[in-house]
């Protein structure tokens, strides 16, 4: 039995490892049609458009499956579906904040979309894209499946056949289901809300017969501890998606540097490796953005990207060989005042907009990948990300189709985001308990993350031995022999005492690498005021984060950051105090209106003496 689980893991694992992901990149500077917009729904609780349970089997070529049409093909014709304008939801959104009926809805809800494309050209590939579906996706166009995908978070496409594209009356079925399980990422528990539908842009991509799949244009890994140099050398790839004809060319243009590269393609994926002269580095100080253009035969695409070194070095982190300091926050991908996920490039603004305001140079995009443009927005306001896959505290660690879903999950986050300066930390998961299962599960997520981007770092947030004795806290969790950052959570004097406590706590890590707060806070809800000691005051969160502060100056010399929880209120059903929480965590230093808490200014202001720090520094 070992025998064949592990032949079993080593098979998934291998799959995963050689797949690298058909997901097609930089969506935004493809040719496209956008199918976002009013599309009609069927509530479907038992599933009875995808399974007969009577004859237990699928409804492969039954006329009420509901990804067919709902037309009568004449009067005789039984059809007991049917789309209409009666029932209507907005995409990209999730369907609990559109319909009060769908508030806590977990289940399947089948969306139709219907669609013309009259300008058809037989010389191209199409491609339907969608940039997030929570949590399982069943994909048909015009009756026939294109594919499914796991993962309520992450980007996926699926190629349309040329014949089955029409110029006008297509019909696109999404089968979407969030219904939570146990062996899915994440897993039956999470302290978020489960925001079920069609959560980001859905589009019908044309390419050449022949594209540029993907590309990784970054500075290389420099030597442990040193400083990119005055000609930094860029080490990447240009991805097509077939075999290119003999003597076939890939170009790369960076205009502003005069720098034109012409390559011999081989194979799918051409190397890159040459010299910027004259370089200006992307910093939170200065976030130095270039138009780079890739070509390849008729495929030409157009990015912004910003070129940096960074490394856990020592007790350091570098950013371009110098020391930093994380000023940071978490941020759930929502707009409370809403009360739905966040989705465009206005709630990225709203959101890395706080963050600013709060003097932050770090954000945490907790607990999975956020809309891409998070990514895109934090590059060009210099805005340090770390970006995480959902494996959130009780995983299914000893399963072999878990830690492949998992790392299909971290193989899409890494694609989609690998030339986003912003990105610096890789995060292969939070709060994940201690056993022997978990830390080869999470090791094996490490070692993918490293083996699909060697640039950046990797982390996780760690479990903390509180019992060391001597008010000693030691990160002394086995996975840190494998992070390249020490990150954990803490919550002293809120889970564990009053805030006084943190006056005599001590913090340690039995590793040498730098020690990161990925977490730490307490609930106060807004306009709530009373003494100190009074739980859900703002008094009480203000002088938690008094105390925090405080020992946050007398943290060991390896303390290279922290981001709290969190940037503003946000919805879980975990959450039932009556008076205080009502379904919502108050750990934001924003309320769910926008408006800042007290603890919010002391936060402020610590972060301004941090930053005038290191700029003295420099």
């Amino acid at each position: 039995m070992k025998k064949l689980a592990l032949l079993s893991f080593l098979l998934l694992s291998s799959l995963f490892a050689t797949a690298q992901s058909n997901l097609i990149t930089n969506i935004q500077a493809r040719k496209s049609l956008s199918l976002n917009g009013t599309w009609q729904y069927i509530v479907d609780t038992y599933e009875t458009g995808f399974y007969d349970y009577r004859y237990k089997e699928l409804k492969e070529n039954n006329g009420d499956a509901y990804w067919n049409t709902d037309v009568p093909a004449n009067k005789s014709e039984k059809k007991e579906h049917g789309y209409s304008d009666k029932y209507q939801l907005q995409v990209p959104g999730d369907w609990n904040h559109q319909k009060p009926e769908f508030v806590y809805y977990e289940g399947t809800i089948w969306y139709k979309r219907s669609f013309d494309h009259p300008k058809k050209n037989p010389a191209s590939k199409y491609y339907l894209y969608f940039g997030a579906v929570n949590y399982r996706a069943d994909v048909y166009l015009n009756g026939k499946k294109l594919g499914m995908h796991k993962g309520g978070f992450t980007p996926f496409n699926f190629e349309v056949p040329a014949a089955l594209l029409k110029e006008t009356g297509n019909f696109l079925v999404v089968k979407v289901d969030n219904k939570r399980d146990a062996n899915e990422v994440p897993t039956l528990n999470t302290d978020w809300w489960n925001y079920g539908g069609i959560t980001r842009d859905v589009k019908l991509l044309e390419v050449p017969q022949q594209y540029i799949q993907d590309y990784f244009i970054q500075l290389k890994k420099p030597q442990a501890g040193q400083a990119p140099g005055k000609s930094p050398i860029v080490e990447g790839w240009v991805k097509l998606n077939q075999v290119p004809a003999a003597g076939q060319m890939v170009t790369i243009e960076i205009p502003e540097l005069k720098i034109k590269k012409q390559l011999p393609a081989t194979g799918e994926l051409t190397k890159l490796n040459f010299a910027l002269p004259k370089l200006q580095l992307w910093s939170p100080v200065k976030p130095k953005l270039y138009k780079v253009l890739v070509s390849a035969g008729q495929d030409q695409l157009t990015d912004k990207i910003g070129f940096r070194t960074i490394e856990a070095h020592g007790k350091q982190v570098l950013l371009n060989g110098e020391p930093i300091f994380m000023n940071g926050i978490c941020i759930h991908g929502e707009i409370p005042q809403d009360v739905r996920r966040a989705y465009s490039e206005a709630d990225a603004r709203q959101l890395l907009g706080q963050a600013r305001q709060l003097g932050c140079n770090m954000v945490r995009l907790a607990h999975y990948p956020h809309d891409e443009s998070m990514t895109r927005l934090a590059d060009s306001l210099g805005i340090m990300v770390w970006s995480e896959i959902p494996v959130y505290w009780t995983i299914n660690f000893n399963s072999a189709e878990v830690l492949a879903k998992a790392k299909g999950q971290l193989d899409e986050m890494i694609t989609r985001d690998h030339n986003r300066a912003s990105i610096i930390i890789w995060s292969v998961g939070n709060e994940t308990p201690v056993s022997p299962a978990r830390t080869d599960f999470m090791h094996s997520l490490i070692t993918a993350a490293r083996q699909m981007d060697n640039t950046r770092m990797v982390s996780a947030a760690l479990e903390v031995n509180y019992n060391s004795g001597k008010n000693l806290n030691v990160v002394d969790d086995p996975l840190g022999e494998f992070v390249d950052l020490v990150a954990f959570n803490e919550y002293l004097g809120w889970y564990s005492g009053l805030p006084d406590k943190c006056r005599t706590a001590n913090w340690s890590t039995a590793y040498n690498k730098p020690l990161f707060i990925s977490e730490t806070g307490a609930e106060a809800k807004t306009g709530f005021h009373a003494d100190s000691l009074t739980r859900f005051s703002e008094e009480y969160q203000e002088w938690y984060y008094k105390e925090q502060i405080a020992m946050f100056k007398r943290m060991p010399d390896n303390f290279i950051g922290v981001s709290p929880w969190l940037l503003a209120d946000f919805r879980s059903p975990k959450r039932n105090n009556p008076v205080y929480q009502e379904g919502w965590n108050r750990k934001g230093l924003y309320d769910d209106k926008g408006n800042k808490k007290k603890a919010f200014y002391l936060l402020k202001a610590y972060y301004a003496e941090m930053e005038k720090k290191y700029l003295q520094k420099k």
